[in-house]
């Protein structure tokens, strides 16, 4: 069979099928809802009629009962009353030894509470006061049965009847009428005749149809698949000509567009290519140039966005506690995550947390928590320390997570790929070690400004940080103290005790210096045992209180050493300020070593404020026990 009579036949089995088993489908469908809609309408008008009559029989009791609760003289009055209202058609009233005498000339009824198998023209109900019989009649005629139809929705009919489209109501306890009920049935003939004309009309349409898109499809077919092997033999400037703007015009002009862009996507690839390149540059100048931690992770994340084609992506870090993770920074991120100071997520909740506490990579489809930046698809991976050549660690031993590093949207695609997932890797290892890195730095300069002892800053640090609080006091127009502080005759400690228990005795001395201070004030050891603290903002005032506050806290509590047990040792301590005491760094700080000496000269345990180059005052001196050096 040719192209043009397979389609032809497709066409008119996928078109015409469906509309055939549809006709038949609806026609059974009519005809179903009618026969159920017939049967909902019979059991609604039968639930309706046997509580209206219910409640007549009720209402039939009911006034049987009123009548029979009043006195003798005054039921035919009440009896009256209850007709005239309409809550029966008669009310009788007979006594009991009259009723054989009267039942000959009755209208047949049937009493509610008794329901019996004939046909009756009224209904009762029956009550009993004394020597008397009140009964409450209610006529079951044309308008009785008519008041029926009208609120049921179907026929009544007084009898049993077998109707195709009835439904009969036997005679029971509270209904007592034999009642025939029904609904007319429609005829859906000229629906039927209708889904005829349509399904045979659809058929002649779709041979038409299927005729002339058969005739019109197979010749630009044959343009398309030729122009598709130029192309796929590497000819991307072939076009298809457009014959007609119809799906075929369409197709031919998706083409032509496809190769376009094809083009354009192979010199995006170029262009990207040496872009990456250039990025890659910038990248392993910026490692070997800088230690700045945030622009180095930024132009890593920026390499990676190019050389995957993500449209965000974000670096966090491990906070010191390893409980966070906190973002250092993010490039193309929506929301919230726009701002600032963007939130820390807790190592083990959500997706970057869980890639942080697993040490595993994820990619997927937009899964992330409320607190994670909201996206299509992302990539995550952990960051980590490069791992030390150390002969003393366990051979599986693998690198600590430090960090993790998550892109966002891939351009052009659902979903990240391997290939993105094993940059992202590359880049990630990049970032360990240049974090690695930047902190060895940062720690080594730490050691060469701190001292190993105490854990106090060292002399070195000192000058450079008392030249840029007195530079900021001066700019500013404020006071700046300077404290040096010397243990007392602490050379005895040493030969008495051994240098393991000055030690000991110099760091719980740092220790207790930095519990006496500020947040913003700063201690260093200038050396053997002596100290110095810069008090920011603190005039003379100041300085004396801290150094009186320093001075009992050495005193006033002995230095328990492990081994040796407790050693009681007291300070020394010289006050100077700029700039009233010096103009510059170095007269200030020899101002305070000057007001020290005269602490000493005092008789140690004191502190005195500098004065003049040959004098200090201080505050008194404690009382103290003569003490050698």
């Amino acid at each position: 069979m040719t192209l043009r009579g397979r389609l032809t036949t497709a066409f008119l089995v996928v078109v015409f099928g469906p509309v055939l088993l549809g006709a038949i489908f609806v026609a059974l469908t009519v005809a179903t809802v009618s026969q159920d809609r017939a049967a909902e309408r019979l059991d609604h008008a039968a639930t309706t009629v046997r509580t209206g009559i219910g409640a007549i029989c009720r209402q039939l009791q009911a006034s049987a009962d009123a009548v029979a609760v009043v006195p003798a003289a005054e039921r035919a009055a009440v009896a009256r009353q209850l007709v005239a209202r309409g809550l029966a058609t008669e009310v009788e009233v007979t006594p009991v030894g009259a009723q054989l005498a009267s039942s000959a000339g009755e209208t047949a009824r049937g009493d509610c509470a008794e329901p019996a198998n004939q046909q009756f023209s009224a209904i009762s109900a029956t009550a009993t006061a004394g020597a008397d019989k009140i009964t409450a009649v209610q006529s079951v005629d044309a308008d009785f049965l008519t008041r029926l139809a009208a609120t049921s929705g179907a026929g009544v009919r007084l009898g049993l009847r077998d109707l195709p489209e009835g439904r009969t109501l036997s005679p029971e306890p509270g209904q007592p009428l034999p009642l025939t009920l029904s609904v007319p049935r429609s005829n859906p003939g000229f629906l039927y005749a209708v889904l005829l004309a349509v399904v045979l009309t659809a058929g002649l349409a779709a041979v038409l149809v299927a005729r002339w898109l058969a005739a019109s499809t197979t010749r630009p077919l044959g343009d398309l698949a030729h122009a598709a092997d130029q192309v796929a033999a590497g000819d991307l400037d072939t076009r298809v000509p457009i014959g007609r703007p119809d799906e075929l015009g369409r197709l031919a002009a998706t083409f032509n567009r496809m190769t376009r862009e094809l083009q354009a996507y192979v010199q995006a690839l170029t262009a990207s290519r040496d872009q990456l390149r250039g990025h890659l540059a910038i990248l392993g100048e910026t490692l070997s140039s800088t230690h700045d931690v945030d622009r180095i992770l930024r132009v890593i994340l920026r390499t990676a966005l190019v050389a995957t084609g993500a449209r965000a992506g974000l670096v966090l870090l491990l906070d010191p506690a390893g409980e966070k993770l906190m973002p250092r920074c993010a490039i193309g991120l929506t929301g919230d995550w726009d701002a600032p100071e963007l939130p820390a997520l807790p190592v083990g909740s959500g997706i970057l947390g869980g890639v942080a506490a697993a040490g595993e990579a994820r990619r997927g489809h937009g899964e992330t928590g409320s607190v994670e930046p909201p996206c299509r698809t992302y990539v995550a991976v952990p960051i980590r320390a490069p791992l030390i050549d150390d002969p003393f660690a366990p051979a599986d031993s693998t690198p600590a997570t430090i960090g993790v590093l998550a892109l966002y949207d891939r351009v052009g695609g659902d979903e990240f790929e391997d290939t993105d997932l094993q940059t992202l890797r590359t880049f990630a290892g990049q970032a360990g070690v240049a974090v690695n890195n930047v902190r060895v730095h940062e720690e080594a300069q730490r050691l060469s400004l701190t001292d190993p002892l105490t854990g106090l800053w060292n002399y070195r640090y000192l000058r450079e940080s008392l030249r840029r609080e007195v530079e900021r006091a001066s700019r500013f127009g404020r006071m700046l103290a300077v404290l040096v502080l010397d243990l007392d005759h602490f050379k005895g400690v040493n030969d008495t005790y051994g240098h393991a228990a000055g030690d000991a005795v110099l760091g719980e001395f740092a220790r207790r210096i930095r519990v006496g201070l500020r947040e913003v004030d700063v201690a260093f050891r200038q050396g053997g045992e002596e100290f110095v603290v810069l008090l920011p903002e603190t005039d003379a005032y100041g300085g004396a209180i801290v150094a009186d506050r320093l001075g009992t806290a050495v005193r006033g509590t002995p230095f328990s050493i492990e081994a040796r047990g407790e050693i009681t040792v007291t300070v020394s301590i010289g006050v100077a300020v700029f700039p009233e005491h010096g103009a510059d760094a170095q007269q200030v700080l020899r101002a305070a070593d000057d007001a020290l000496y005269a602490a000493k000269n005092a008789g140690r345990d004191t502190y005195r404020l500098f004065d003049s180059p040959t004098t200090a005052i201080g505050g008194p001196q404690p009382p103290r026990q003569a003490r050698g050096r």
